[in-house]
C-alpha cells in the first residue's frame, strides 16, 4: 500500500479553513493566536498541515497547558487585510464499541475526583442554572455513568433549538438556557455544564464537522466549525450533543478544554482605528 493509499476503513479529509480581516483604515500592528492545527491521536492521524498567514514577519509553535498546537504570529507593517488560511489532511476513524464503561464506584473515587478535578469543575460559560441542574439529575435517574451521559444530552437538546445568531461563542450556557437557543458551542456548554452537575467528568471539544456523510468522493462542501463533548468513563468518550449521536469519522479534532475561551481558533490584538470585517470559510472534501 503506497503512503497516499489510505488504510481500509479510513475517512480522509482536506479541510481548507480560511479567516480574512478587513480593516476601515490601515493598522500598524497586529498580535495573534491561532488554534487552527489538528492533533495526531487513537483514530486520528494528521498527514499534512500548514498555516499560512499573509502579511506575516514572525511565528512560532508551542503546545498550550490543554494540549492544543498554537501558532504565535505577529504583523508589525501597515496592513488593511490580514489572511489566514489553514489547510490539513487527516485520516479519522470511528472510535468504535465503547466496551465496559466505568461506574459510578470509579468515578466518585478520590483518585479520579483528584486527577480529573479541572473536568468536573465549571467556568463562568459552562455554570449551568439550578432547573438545567434538576433536569440532569432526572434525566440521569439510576442509569449507568455512560447511558447517563447520553440521556443528559438527550434531554438538554431537546429543550434547546438550534438557531444561528441567537447567542455568541462567549455567550454563558445560563443564558443559553433562558433563551432555550443557541449553536454548538453552547449546546456543548450546556452539555459539559450539566455532566458535571451529575458528578461525569467532561469536557469541551473544537473541530471541523463534515456535514454531508454520504457525499461522493472529490466533492468539496461547505463545512463547519464545529463543537461537541467528550466525558470520562473509564476512558474518553466523544459525543456530539447537537446532532444526538456520537462523534465519528466527520469529525476532525482541533483541542480540548474546559470551554470555548480555552480552544477559540483565533484570538488577537490589534493597533489602529476602526472596526474589523471579519470572513470565514470552511471547505471540506472527503478523498477517500
Amino acid at each position: 500500500m503506497s503512503p497516499t493509499e489510505p488504510r481500509p476503513g479510513v475517512t480522509r479529509l482536506r479541510v481548507v479553513h480560511t479567516t480574512t480581516f478587513r480593516y476601515a483604515v490601515p493598522v500598524t500592528a497586529s498580535y495573534n493566536e491561532a488554534r487552527m492545527t489538528p492533533v495526531s491521536q487513537p483514530g486520528q492521524t494528521v498527514l499534512s498541515t500548514r498555516l499560512e498567514v499573509q502579511p506575516q514577519t514572525w511565528s512560532a509553535q508551542y503546545e498550550d497547558y490543554w494540549g492544543t498546537a498554537v501558532t504565535a504570529f505577529e504583523v508589525l507593517a501597515p496592513h488593511q487585510a490580514l489572511h489566514i488560511t489553514a489547510e490539513h489532511l487527516v485520516e479519522v476513524v470511528d472510535a468504535g464499541e465503547l466496551i465496559a464503561p466505568a461506574g459510578w464506584d470509579a468515578l466518585r473515587s478520590p483518585r479520579v475526583r483528584d486527577t480529573l478535578a479541572e473536568d468536573l469543575s465549571d467556568t463562568a460559560t459552562t455554570c449551568v442554572p439550578d432547573d438545567v441542574v434538576a433536569l440532569a439529575v432526572a434525566a440521569a435517574a439510576d442509569l449507568a455513568p455512560q447511558e447517563a451521559a447520553v440521556a443528559v444530552c438527550h434531554a438538554l437538546r431537546e429543550q434547546v433549538r438550534y438557531i444561528p445568531g441567537v447567542t455568541s461563542v462567549h455567550t454563558p450556557a445560563a443564558e443559553a438556557w433562558a433563551a432555550r437557543a443557541g449553536v454548538c458551542q453552547d449546546i456543548a456548554h450546556l452539555s459539559v455544564g450539566a455532566l458535571h452537575a451529575v458528578g461525569i467528568p467532561a469536557r469541551y471539544v473544537s473541530g471541523y464537522l463534515h456535514p454531508a456523510a454520504d457525499s461522493p468522493i472529490g466533492e468539496t462542501v461547505s463545512g463547519e466549525s464545529h463543537a461537541w463533548v467528550e466525558w470520562w468513563v473509564g476512558r474518553w468518550y466523544a459525543y456530539d450533543p447537537t446532532n444526538s449521536a456520537p462523534v465519528g469519522a466527520h469529525h476532525v479534532v482541533l483541542g480540548r478544554g474546559r470551554c470555548y475561551d480555552d480552544v477559540a481558533p483565533l484570538r488577537g490584538i490589534y493597533a489602529g482605528a476602526g472596526a474589523a470585517e471579519l470572513a470565514v470559510q470552511v471547505q471540506i472534501t472527503r478523498e477517500a
